[in-house]
């Protein structure tokens, strides 16, 4: 009590230190915590970037021809499809509908051999299995030029111990990872090598583009007439009655117009391009399994669809058909116009390059004469096959779309 005065000064700043530091150990322990918080929070984000970008996939070196029994199963599968043998197809497809089976037999009418198989090949998910991409050269019956493709097959294993090619059955998973196997170096460059193989040949022959281009419509509208066939039994007898009643009415509709809505899948990740070139501006990248509806096969190698309501170019060797849906124009339309031997005019289309008009929804089909640029067609309807149906000199007939505006 003597010396209040000096020990309650010294008392006062004793507290207020010892204040301070536990405030600055807390704050420390605070800064500490959060530190580890952000870098816990940062690891997990490059793991979740990991998985996202498929950094986690191993990347094994694309293998040659290495494995004789999958090399087997490939040789017997394209023996097959040049054969039209559905039976041996479908026993080792785990994926075959009805209508790839019509376009197998349809197409093999034209296939001599397949003379040249490579498969090459990488380790799928699990054991036995293989992500096998597989280099092939077509010989056709007509043609002296063999022509180069890529296609894209998942190969597994059976119970006993049987390859399979499960060619479009496998889950998200698989997918995914034949995705991202197909992202890498090695087989980008391998169908970059296809793709220019390819071009250059149909650039350089002109014989062989043109068959290229006939045979992929000869083949739809084939596939398209014997599915209207299977699905109305009477056809036969149905066409004859119609033949006898256009004798007795010389004024009666045009015959029944059978087109095909076609939808298809992209089997490795593509651009979606604004037009047919490798230089034409890019929209988006197409994903493995992403469905499309065909509007038209070109002989360039090049497929348009329909993307987002617009039309869209795709590397036709990166799609595969998923369905096919037939679709009979009976004239209905026509019968109810005014005008019911020509069909309901909707507006006008303008030739933009000359075209020949013909008296069906084919390249084969007869020539009904030339419109040229800048002529105006009454327009009937525009189909989903690639032609636009116009009247033309008094009578229904047809031009190339992308000739017309």
């Amino acid at each position: 009590m003597d010396n209040t005065k000096i020990v309650m000064p010294v008392v006062l700043v004793v507290c207020v230190l010892i204040t301070i530091f536990v405030a600055i150990n807390a704050n420390q322990k605070e800064a500490l915590k959060k530190e580890a918080e952000e870098a816990a929070a940062a690891i997990a984000g490059q793991e979740e970037s990991a998985s996202v970008e498929g950094l986690s996939t191993p990347v094994y070196e694309l293998e040659e021809n290495a494995y004789p029994e999958i090399n087997n199963i490939i040789k017997t599968y394209y023996d097959a499809q040049a054969s039209g043998d559905v039976e041996t197809i479908a026993s080792l497809n785990t994926y075959l509908n009805d209508i790839e089976k019509i376009r197998i037999q349809e197409m093999s009418k034209y296939i001599e051999d397949y003379p040249v198989l490579n498969v090459y090949t990488k380790p799928g998910l699990d054991e036995n299995t293989y992500v096998a991409y597989v280099y092939s050269e077509v010989k056709f019956t007509d043609v002296d030029q063999e022509l180069p493709g890529l296609k894209t097959y998942y190969i597994g294993q059976d119970g006993d111990g049987q390859y399979f090619i499960n060619d479009g059955t496998y889950d998200d998973t698989v997918r995914n990872y034949i995705k991202e196997v197909t992202l890498q170096d090695d087989v980008v460059d391998l169908n970059n090598k296809v793709v220019v193989e390819y071009n250059d040949l149909l650039a350089e022959d002109d014989e062989l583009n043109e068959y290229v281009a006939y045979l992929k419509e000869k083949i739809n509208e084939d596939v398209g007439v014997i599915l209207a066939k299977e699905e109305t039994p009477d056809a036969e007898e149905a066409e004859g009655e119609a033949a006898e009643e256009e004798t007795e009415e010389p004024g009666s509709t045009d015959d029944n117009i059978v087109t095909t809505v076609t939808m298809v899948k992209a089997t490795d990740v593509v651009n979606i391009r604004t037009s047919d070139s490798e230089t034409a501006d890019k929209i988006d990248k197409a994903q493995i399994g992403q469905e499309f509806k065909l509007l038209e096969q070109r002989g360039n190698g090049w497929s348009k669809v329909e993307y987002n309501g617009k039309d869209a170019y795709i590397k036709s060797e990166y799609l595969e058909t998923v369905s096919e849906e037939t679709v009979v124009d009976t004239g209905s339309a026509e019968a109810e116009s005014t005008d019911a031997d020509s069909g309901t005019v909707s507006g006008t289309v303008t030739v933009k390059e000359n075209v020949k008009v013909r008296t069906s929804a084919s390249t084969t089909a007869d020539s009904l004469g030339t419109a040229y640029v800048g002529e105006k067609l009454d327009l009937i309807m525009k189909q989903a096959d690639g032609w636009t149906k116009v009247k033309y000199k008094g009578q229904t007939a047809f031009v190339k779309s992308d000739y017309v505006e």
